[in-house]
C-alpha cells in the first residue's frame, strides 16, 4: 500500500524538488501539492494523506500555523522543511521529530523518509503527535505574536488580522471571534489562545472573555470587584473580580 504523500512550500522549485525525490519512491504517491498555508489546511483536511512534507517559512500562515488550524490530532505524519539556521533546530532535534534543513541532498531525503516508514510501521501515532505538541510549544518563543487566525466559514478558509477583532469568547470547546459585525468561531482554548496574543494589546478579563484594549470604550463597576467593559460599537462584556488587579493595571488605574 503506497504512502499518500501532500507537499506544502510557497517556492515551486522547492515543491519540484521534493516530488522529483519522491518520484523514485516505488511507495510513494503524490496526492497534491499546495503553494500556501491555507491551501495545505484544506488539503489536509480534505484528502487526509499519510505524511506532509510542510515548508515552516510561508507568508500569511506558516507551517507551524498550519499544525495549529489542523490540529495535532489530525496532523498526518510531517516532516519539516526549513530555512532556519543551525541554532534554531534544537527544538527539532529535541522533540525527536524529523526536517529538512534547504538545500538538502538525495541521501538525508531518503534518510528522512526512512524515518517515516519505520515511524508508520510501528504505528507511534500518539508518540510523534506528543512530539509535535512540545515543538509547538518550543517554537512559539521564538515566534512573534499571533497577527492572523484562520478561520472556516461557508467552505472557506478565510484569514482575519488579530487588530480587527474586538474580543473573543468561549464557546464550549471553541472560541467565539467577535470582528465587526462578523463572527467567527475556531476551535482553540481561551488559554492556549490568551499565550498567542500580544499582552500590550489583549487583555482576559475573565476566565472566558478576552478583550482588545483598544475597542474599550468605557467600564463602570457593578458590585463586588466586577465591571461592565463597553466596546466602542455597542457591545457590552462583563470583568470578573478575579482580573481586576489586571484590568486596572491595563488602563491606567489607580
Amino acid at each position: 500500500m503506497k504512502l499518500r504523500a501532500l507537499i506544502v512550500d510557497d517556492e515551486p522549485l522547492g515543491r519540484e524538488r521534493i516530488r522529483q525525490l519522491l518520484a523514485a519512491e516505488e511507495d510513494v504517491e503524490v496526492v497534491a501539492e499546495c503553494g500556501h498555508g491555507g491551501e495545505a489546511v484544506e488539503a489536509i483536511e480534505g484528502l487526509e494523506p499519510d505524511l506532509v512534507f510542510l515548508d515552516v517559512q510561508m507568508p500569511e500562515l506558516d507551517g507551524f500555523g498550519v499544525v495549529e488550524a489542523v490540529g495535532v490530532d489530525r496532523m498526518p505524519m510531517t516532516v519539516f522543511v526549513t530555512a532556519y539556521e543551525e541554532f534554531a533546530l534544537r527544538a527539532f532535534e529535541a522533540s525527536a521529530l524529523d526536517y529538512l534543513l534547504k538545500p538538502f541532498d538525495r541521501a538525508r531525503f531518503a534518510q528522512a523518509l526512512d524515518r517515516v516508514r519505520t515511524q508508520i510501521r510501528l504505528r507511534r501515532d500518539q508518540e510523534v503527535r506528543g512530539q509535535l505538541a512540545t515543538l509547538l510549544q518550543e517554537m512559539r518563543p521564538r515566534r512573534k505574536h499571533l497577527e492572523r487566525l484562520v478561520v472556516r466559514s461557508g467552505g472557506r478558509i478565510r484569514f482575519v488580522r488579530v487588530e480587527e477583532v474586538d474580543c473573543f469568547e468561549a464557546e464550549g470547546n471553541y472560541v467565539r471571534v467577535h470582528a465587526g459585525e462578523r463572527n467567527h468561531l475556531i476551535r482553540q482554548t481561551m488559554s492556549a489562545l490568551e499565550a498567542e496574543l500580544d499582552p500590550a494589546r489583549f487583555l482576559r478579563i475573565h476566565r472566558s472573555t478576552i478583550v482588545n484594549l483598544e475597542r474599550i470604550d468605557h467600564i463602570e463597576p457593578l458590585f463586588q470587584g466586577e465591571y461592565s467593559v463597553a466596546l466602542r460599537g455597542g457591545r457590552k462584556l462583563t470583568s470578573s473580580r478575579g482580573y481586576r488587579e489586571r484590568l486596572h493595571e491595563a488602563l491606567g488605574l489607580s
